[in-house]
């Protein structure tokens, strides 16, 4: 493919995964292959498997640039009674007792050419060979264009009209909640609150000719390396090597923001009043720092209550500058809300006065707005 010939409007990867949840329960729909398009580290496989997993079903997970083209078709032989040559299937394909599943072809843009070939017959005809892939089974292919600067070759229309095709974009805001769920670094957070453009810098990088850049799976891999014990410099080297040096760089500033600005163990230990007042942050980066970092610490109902009244407090913020307090606050609540709801502390949050009278407030506003 040449330039961008997706003329398809973009959807979340959370948005994908509900239709292909949709499209599995329908038996009629199953039948149709679906194709995910989307840049590297966007989800695309990681969403597949979370749909077997929500049906409790078999996945087949092939990564064609893995495997040779005879991978697919099997194995020849000669058969002496029938007097001819016959194939036996690959291991890996679905047998006829396993009567529902999802065979995942990822990487399928990327794949040799002849490996296509097979590919495509188990797309098109749902068989390769004299093998019959059952009917209880869902194809589902991922890969790149080349607009999004991967190895790639040309899908025909011919393939391309016997499949439903999704244009995959990572939304910050779903990605954040994956961050969260998954116990991300909260100065990772943070910074991609602050900056979500850096999360997938895909099409500067093209335009810079560099190799290296960010993505939703580099922003895991730098969580990973801020929750380590590599020291200061080696921690500076694998996120410059992981998601460029000006990428790094920029991290590096805003994190040293994050560091000076607010200091968690602090606050939570502080007493509610003025001497709370007195450690909040002062910057946008220390602030969103600071809701993450709350966050990251909230792991028990004393410590969640305390976090409450924290984020109640954000109005006695005096700085220089002016600061989104209210959305701040709002963002918090939601949050801290969620990770309330994934822990089993609800009730916690639900007892908290800080939260009574935030709720109060924002009811108030309402009425007067």
């Amino acid at each position: 493919m040449h330039g961008n010939p997706m003329n398809i409007p973009p959807v979340s990867i959370a948005a994908a995964k509900a239709a292909l949840i949709e499209q599995y329960s329908d038996p009629t729909l199953r039948r149709r292959a679906s194709m995910l398009w989307g840049t590297r580290g966007v989800g695309k496989s990681s969403i597949v498997r979370q749909v077997a997993e929500h049906f409790g079903i078999p996945l087949v997970d092939l990564r064609l640039t893995t495997i040779e083209p005879v991978d697919i078709r099997g194995a020849i032989y000669a058969d002496e009674a029938l007097a001819k040559t016959v194939w036996f299937p690959p291991e890996f394909l679905p047998t006829p007792n396993q009567h529902e599943g999802i065979l995942f072809l990822d990487e399928l843009t990327a794949a040799d050419q002849r490996l296509q070939i097979s590919a495509y017959s188990l797309i098109l005809d749902r068989r390769v060979g004299n093998y019959h892939l059952p009917d209880g089974w869902q194809v589902v292919a991922a890969g790149n264009a080349s607009f999004h600067g991967a190895i790639s070759h040309d899908m025909g229309t011919a393939l391309a009209d016997r499949m439903f095709h999704f244009n995959v974009q990572t939304v910050i805001d779903a990605f954040l909640a994956h961050a969260l769920a998954a116990d991300f670094a909260p100065e990772v957070m943070a910074y991609l609150k602050i900056r979500p453009d850096k999360l997938d810098d895909t099409q500067a990088q093209l335009a810079g000719d560099h190799l290296i850049g960010a993505s939703p799976r580099g922003w895991e891999d730098i969580s990973n390396v801020l929750k380590s014990g590599l020291s200061d410099g080696a921690k500076r080297l694998f996120v410059q090597g992981r998601i460029g040096a000006a990428n790094a760089a920029e991290f590096f500033g805003v994190l040293r923001e994050i560091q000076a600005g607010v200091d968690v163990v602090r606050l939570l230990a502080a007493r509610p009043g003025p001497e709370t007042a007195a450690l909040l942050p002062k910057t946008l980066d220390a602030l969103y720092g600071m809701i993450y970092g709350l966050l990251a610490a909230s792991h028990d109902v004393p410590a969640l209550a305390r976090a409450l009244e924290i984020i109640e407090q954000l109005p006695d913020i005096r700085g220089t500058m002016p600061l989104p307090i209210r959305e701040a606050q709002t963002l918090a609540m939601e949050l801290f809300m969620q990770r309330g709801l994934d822990a089993g502390l609800e009730a916690a949050i639900l007892d908290s006065p800080a939260y009574h009278r935030y709720g109060e407030r924002r009811q108030l506003e309402s009425q007067h707005a």
